[in-house]
């Protein structure tokens, strides 16, 4: 669970040969009967494992307990114990991106980690730091495609500029975008035929909304103002507009401060677009990508310049090849199929 979520949906098998059956999110209370929100998860409480045990057969957690208790994720597992559920828990942040201090989820994984019967990660490097704090094995196994089929062969529309984009989205705890647009600015200034578009979620604007950021939305105002960027204000977009937007772009610069893995990585790479992200986590274990430093202690700018001038010298960027990205989904499918008649056994 989630099985709503896309990576949870592509390490399955699509047409269902891998005889793995998804249970559907229960619809979270005040949610409407429309919504597809998954969050906050209801298979989180423990009575909810009390009333539904007898449907399912294996507990695989991948998301979604950001704001459970070390106590509260105790009482889960005590739950799936009392029913002889095996737990496997498939580590995707071993920094959560969305909480700017990291004991809240130290502590999560604290009890998650050394209680799962069995471990997942994406990464030879996460799996190395699992090994380091809590003395486990992980299986590590790459994260699936992310843009399907259409989209995921159709080509890439030919252009003469070169795009760099920053999505600052509703600025994230792990997100410092204003260094790295301040800097990108002054590199496309200087860069033939390149073009510095910033985009950034309409709530950043909004007085009443928790992610109001009157800093960011004035600087970037003046920088639109003078043409260092092309500015765009929008709501969320759907992924449609995401696999639009993404593929607009020559180079998606991610403005993190710290994290593990990145599903916005691998849309890149499924679309064909370079990437360039601080050397934080393991992004460069998951697929090709240009790696500055950006950190607590500041931005580097100077390797920031050289992830650009990288980019820009080596186009097109690296892309996924459909039919090996369709033979890794199925992969995938029969290595967790495996897994999971394990943790039965």
């Amino acid at each position: 669970m989630p099985a709503g979520h896309v990576y949870v949906r592509h390490v399955h098998a699509a047409d269902g040969s891998d005889g793995v059956v998804l249970l559907a999110d229960p619809r979270p209370n005040g949610a409407p009967s429309t919504s597809q929100r998954w969050w906050p998860p209801v298979m989180l409480d423990p009575s909810w494992v009390h009333d539904h045990h007898d449907e399912f057969d294996v507990y695989h957690l991948h998301f979604g307990f950001d704001a459970q208790s070390p106590r509260q994720l105790a009482e889960l597992v005590t739950a799936l114990r009392r029913y002889g559920k095996p737990l496997v828990q498939t580590v995707h942040d071993l920094r959560n991106p969305h909480q700017p201090d990291r004991r809240a989820h130290d502590a999560a994984l604290d009890v998650l980690v050394p209680a799962a019967d069995c471990l997942i990660t994406l990464t030879a490097g996460a799996a190395a730091e699992i090994e380091a704090r809590w003395g486990r094995t992980a299986h590590v196994l790459p994260h699936p495609l992310v843009v399907e089929e259409p989209r995921l062969s159709a080509p890439r529309s030919p252009r003469s500029e070169f795009v760099i984009g920053v999505h600052a989205k509703s600025l994230r705890p792990n997100m410092a975008p204003l260094p790295v647009i301040r800097t990108l600015a002054a590199i496309t200034a200087d860069l033939p035929d390149a073009r510095l578009r910033v985009d950034v979620h309409t709530d950043t604007h909004d007085p009443a909304a928790p992610a109001h950021a009157p800093e960011l939305v004035a600087e970037l105002a003046e920088l639109a103002t003078t043409g260092a960027v092309d500015l765009r204000v929008h709501d969320y977009f759907d992924d449609d507009a995401l696999w639009d937007y993404l593929g607009a772009l020559d180079l998606s610069v991610l403005p993190y401060t710290f994290g593990t893995h990145s599903g916005w990585l691998e849309a890149c790479y499924d679309l064909g677009t370079a990437v360039a992200v601080s050397d934080c986590g393991y992004y460069a274990e998951q697929r090709p990508c240009h790696l500055y430093r950006h950190g607590p202690e500041g931005l580097d700018a100077r390797s920031l310049e050289a992830a650009v001038l990288q980019a820009h010298a080596h186009r097109p960027a690296p892309r996924a090849d459909p039919s090996a990205r369709a033979g890794e989904r199925r992969a995938l499918a029969a290595a967790h199929r495996v897994l999971y008649e394990r943790c039965r056994a």
